[in-house]
């Protein structure tokens, strides 16, 4: 195994960015790398560096100089950008967790306040016994600053869906989603206007959509992103878990999605554009995105919209809502 890389000064990385083509002031830069690191920059100016020449798209090689004219505060910019990008998309995904918690408690709670203990609610190979103990020791731990915790659990024996709910996070939920049997997915999915023209898919596809509703896999990668976000990781450039496209592109809103699978942000901010003006109409969420990236993105030299997936003509899509301008 190879020997780990030793610690470098600021002075030598100053030096070292500097020998590999880079344009710096040097203030400017001893303040980013002061306060952000060298490490967590690097993998911002990492697609500014050379590709080595020929390369194979698949698995594209890059060399350790940087493309002719890269600057410290062209990276900084980029930097910046994927931080309120971030931001937005936090936000985002927090009022799709908030309506999907509402919507599988309106759905499970048909059956009774405690059907989310009752196995038969949910698909054979869901591991629901599993599921109860983790969300079991997420009450625990909230009940020292939960009122409702503490309150149902001094006065009941047990405490209802929709209390539990609120202590639960977007992977509990996406997991307990995944775990409904199809047709409560489908009425939930339905509920936020995921409404599939059936006839317009295969036979194959039909069986998968008969066998568990998409919006399953959709959750997944919300998750992830969502996660992705609430640990300051890079977004802008991001490969999430691929998830299919087929159902949802019979959806006219969402037939820009990408063929078969959707594995860039593209797909992801699509979907979430959707889901946030289905649940709050009149939101302006689309609007702030498309902004920040007319803004903030489109001017950077040697960036192109197509890293994060988006089409030429993503300016047009319906979901952005009336030209903001």
């Amino acid at each position: 195994m190879a020997a780990l890389k030793p610690p470098t000064s600021l002075a030598q990385q100053l030096t070292l960015l500097r020998n590999r083509g880079m344009i710096l002031e040097e203030s400017f830069a001893k303040q980013w790398l002061t306060s952000v690191s060298y490490y967590r920059m690097s993998g911002y100016w990492y697609p500014y560096r050379r590709l080595q020449f020929p390369h194979d798209p698949k698995d594209p090689v890059r060399l350790d100089d940087f493309e002719t004219g890269t600057s410290f505060d062209e990276v900084a910019r980029l930097y910046e950008f994927d931080r309120k990008l971030r931001t937005l998309i936090h936000d985002g995904i927090e009022r799709i967790e908030v309506a999907l918690r509402a919507k599988v408690g309106e759905q499970l709670v048909t059956r009774g306040a405690l059907s989310y203990k009752d196995s038969s609610a949910f698909r054979n190979e869901f591991k629901h016994a599993e599921w109860l103990s983790k969300a079991q020791k997420r009450a625990n731990r909230a009940k020292p600053r939960n009122q409702s915790i503490k309150h149902y659990v001094s006065k009941y024996s047990d405490f209802p869906f929709w209390v539990l709910a609120d202590v639960l996070d977007f992977s509990d939920l996406s997991i307990l989603f995944d775990g409904l049997i199809t047709k409560d997915q489908h009425t939930i999915s339905q509920s936020f206007g995921l409404n599939v023209n059936v006839e317009q898919l295969s036979s194959n596809q039909k069986g998968k959509y008969f066998k568990q509703d998409p919006f399953a896999r959709w959750c997944e990668q919300l998750t992830i992103l969502r996660n992705t976000c609430a640990h300051h990781g890079r977004v802008w450039n991001k490969h999430l878990t691929p998830v299919s496209t087929n159902a949802f592109r019979t959806i006219p809103e969402l037939s820009e999605l990408p063929e078969g699978q959707s594995d860039k942000l593209f797909g992801a901010i699509l979907m979430m554009s959707f889901l946030i003006r289905s649940v709050s109409p009149g939101t302006t969420w689309p609007q702030k995105v498309r902004i920040l990236i007319e803004n903030e993105y489109l001017p950077l030299r040697f960036r192109s919209i197509k890293e994060m997936g988006f089409p030429s003509h993503w300016q047009q899509l319906s979901l952005w809502g009336e030209n903001p301008f």
